[in-house]
């Protein structure tokens, strides 16, 4: 497939190389030479046609460029690059040319192709996925006691741990990491089944032809053909796309962070990265910019896969080809994402003291519910809800800290300055002990994740 400049600017050259149009045509000729060598060593065609059939198998051989434009007419692009196969064999034996491609069909080849590609892809993915993974936690065991604004509504709401944020970004990773190798074990199959699935032209010896190709390309062999059965395969690529709205979920966290007025986190700067070109002093958040274009983009596309699965008896027309359009794009996409996170959580900035300033800037009315608790263990959980609420008020009024305030309100009721200590009324504004809730919950869920990622 050609990419355009736009999609190239989302993702790697790796990925691209990937999907690349000779490569997607080599995998195609994989096909054809295993399948090839397969029925020799059943005795299906002579071993001397599979021979010269394998050794034209190379797709700088072919026009490529000329096939996709014959594709267009005849419907796929197995047919022409069949054809050229067969024409290409002919040169050295005519007889050996008649064996090309035996007993099989268009959509065998390029389904197996693209099975082919994408076993090469998400070892990219899952190479990237691991190390982005692997930064997260990393990052979460570091700043468990980091205390940072929890925010809900987009509004703030309490102080949490960073290092629990951390987390909480990491485990959809792992997560969509188990079910991507789950999935791929059972998607990435074989497909051969000739005209209508059922290896007619084989006859008795479509099973075995089938279990040598799967073996000599590292395939799953199929119970049967799944020409029209993409359940497997579409479930595979929406998990792609769930790790794409997972990816997105951190870098709109990131991006958020990272405004000028909220400058909590940073992403990598430098050498042009992020740069304005109408504004010196601007610091772009690039990585989640990429990373939010993928997740933008992943839904639409998981949801052509998923549209394209109602297909008609036993080989689609449109539906098919419109999902062999659709299946890369979620794979350059998603792979372009992990990559911008990976640079930028590679030399993320922190800053723990604008952290603390956020928290403080709030006067204290972050910790509003923790004094409301321990109030109502004294007077009940109504009125201190109502007098919290009175004080915060106050406090937003006075600009004042709600500490001094509570702490006033308190001196100032004889019943409640019996019952409650000033100290540790002031001890539920400390914004690290304000994380032990947080670096409770995270300490266990990194072990797991961390074991998770070693399996």
């Amino acid at each position: 497939m050609s990419v355009s400049i736009f999609d190239s600017f989302l993702t790697t050259s790796e990925m691209i190389a990937i999907f690349d149009d000779q490569a997607v045509v080599q995998a195609m000729l994989r096909f054809e030479q295993a399948l090839a060598e397969a029925e020799a060593a059943e005795g299906v065609i002579p071993e001397t046609a599979a021979r010269a059939i394998a050794s034209v198998c190379r797709a700088p051989l072919y026009d490529i460029p000329a096939l996709i434009v014959a594709g267009r007419r005849a419907g796929a692009l197995a047919i022409p690059l069949v054809k050229e196969l067969q024409r290409t064999v002919a040169l050295y034996s005519e007889e050996a040319a008649t064996h090309v491609h035996w007993g099989s069909t268009s959509q065998d080849v390029l389904d197996t192709a693209l099975v082919l590609l994408t076993r090469e892809a998400l070892k990219l993915i899952d190479a990237e996925l691991l190390t982005l993974a692997q930064r997260l936690l990393a990052l979460a065991g570091e700043h468990l006691d980091t205390p940072v604004l929890a925010r809900t509504l987009m509004q703030p709401a309490q102080v949490t741990s960073l290092g629990f944020k951390f987390c909480g970004w990491a485990a959809p990773l792992v997560r969509s990491r188990a079910q991507l190798r789950t999935l791929a074990e059972r998607a990435l199959q074989l497909q051969l089944g000739g005209a209508v699935g059922t290896l007619a032209v084989l006859d008795d010896k479509g099973p075995a032809v089938a279990a040598r190709m799967a073996e000599a390309l590292g395939l799953k062999q199929a119970d049967a053909a799944w020409h029209t059965q993409r359940d497997e395969w579409i479930r595979l690529g929406s998990e792609m796309a769930v790790l794409a709205g997972s990816l997105g979920k951190i870098a709109t966290d990131l991006s958020l962070m990272a405004q000028g007025e909220i400058a909590e986190l940073a992403e990598p700067s430098g050498n042009g990265r992020g740069g304005s070109s109408a504004m010196p002093h601007k610091r772009n958040p690039v990585s989640s910019m990429i990373a939010l274009a993928a997740a933008q983009r992943a839904p639409q596309q998981a949801a052509g896969l998923l549209a394209s699965m109602a297909q008609q008896h036993e080989r689609g027309l449109g539906n098919w080809q419109a999902e062999l359009a659709e299946w890369p794009a979620l794979f350059l996409g998603v792979h372009g994402a992990l990559r911008a996170l990976n640079d930028a959580f590679a030399g993320l900035g922190i800053d723990t003291t604008r952290m603390l300033r956020n928290i403080h800037t709030l006067q204290g009315l972050v910790f509003a519910e923790s004094a409301s608790i321990a109030l109502a263990r004294v007077i009940g959980r109504p009125r201190a809800h109502t007098l919290l609420e009175q004080l915060a008020r106050q406090t937003v009024s006075d600009g004042a800290q709600l500490a001094d305030v509570l702490v006033a309100a308190v001196q100032a009721d004889t019943q409640l300055a019996q019952q409650l200590d000033i100290g540790i009324l002031r001890a539920l504004f400390d914004p690290v002990a304000a994380t032990c809730p947080a670096r409770r919950l995270a300490e266990p869920q990194l072990e797991k994740l961390r074991a998770a990622l070693a399996d």
